[in-house]
């Protein structure tokens, strides 16, 4: 479907959300931007809510194609959760025009971005063009690879549960403090299995690993695109081997939607492995949770370089 088609059927369809019949589920209806936001509200709503993600864990969130059914979901919110930094930009600001909900609009009680709680990085400095690549000028949104982050993201969740539904109040603490729980025993397995890599030279493909690579310590020391958003030229890859091989970086990751081409291409160069990663929930069968997500990544990566790392 093109994008103008994709856009009048769009339109089409929320001109008739006036006329629709609303229709409530038993508890708050929850929508999220995208999967890995929707795992952390089920952790803190449980039975209590119901929730829908828009992106899949499989998409590159950036990039996300207007269905008519997103607007369905929109209608009917009482919650929506985003990601916020402008990474839903090119796609979520006319669903939620279009949605016709006043409850779920920015600024009101039920629009919640996830990105005000959290440490956020690669935050530009000075001006910013069209030459710098695909630049989030509020800095990196890429923020839940932190399970800190994840942890920050789950407590304002809770708060706004809270105050939408403050009768099950108690029950959303709960189940906050059982994630949280669950959530620092994960930690203490990952930090234990990373510790012996900390200050290992990688590669990524995309800027998306920041908070992941600084919670667990590694070290990136160069990127598959040139520049955000940018494909790969040849002078850049060159440039990239000769510098992989100077300090010797042993592993490129990258994201499930990326080309392989240039990161197998760039491994058989430098001798380096290609590990593809799983940016969100489920972007794989068996990342259900949050907290399977990061278990899977770790495990990519120590199985990784325990081979690789001498």
């Amino acid at each position: 479907m093109s994008t103008r088609s994709s856009l009048l059927t769009v339109a089409f369809l929320s001109s008739l959300l006036a006329a629709a019949p609303s229709t409530q589920a038993a508890g708050l209806k929850v929508v999220t931007s995208t999967e890995d936001l929707a795992a952390l509200a089920r952790e803190v709503g449980g039975e209590r809510i119901s929730v829908e993600a828009i992106a899949r864990g499989y998409q590159d969130p950036h990039y996300v194609e207007a269905k008519p059914s997103f607007i369905l979901k929109l209608h009917s919110a009482d919650l929506l959760v985003v990601v916020g930094r402008e990474l839903e930009i090119g796609w979520l600001p006319p669903l939620l025009q279009q949605s016709r909900n006043e409850k779920i609009q920015i600024g009101s009680r039920g629009y919640l971005d996830a990105s005000l709680t959290v440490k956020i990085l690669d935050i530009p400095q000075g001006q910013i063009t069209r030459a710098m690549g695909d630049v989030h000028p509020l800095g990196n949104p890429h923020y839940w690879l932190d399970p800190g982050n994840g942890r920050r993201i789950a407590q304002a969740i809770q708060a706004k549960l809270s105050e939408l539904q403050p009768t099950d109040a108690a029950y959303f603490a709960q189940r906050f403090a059982d994630f949280d729980r669950r959530l620092l025993e994960a930690e203490k397995r990952w930090d234990a299995a990373m510790a012996p890599f900390k200050g290992t030279k990688i590669v990524t493909y995309h800027r998306s690993w920041p908070n992941f690579v600084e919670r667990f310590g590694l070290d990136v020391i160069g990127y598959v695109e040139p520049k955000p958003g940018i494909p790969p030229s040849p002078q850049h890859t060159i440039d990239l081997i000769a510098e992989m091989k100077k300090v010797k970086a042993t592993v490129i990751l990258v994201e499930p939607y990326f080309d392989l081409k240039t990161p197998n291409s760039v491994a058989r160069e430098t001798g380096a492995k290609v590990i593809v990663l799983s940016p969100s929930v489920g972007s794989e069968k068996e990342i259900t949770d949050y907290i399977h997500l990061f278990e899977y990544n770790v495990n990519l990566i120590v199985g990784a370089l325990k081979g690789a790392v001498k």
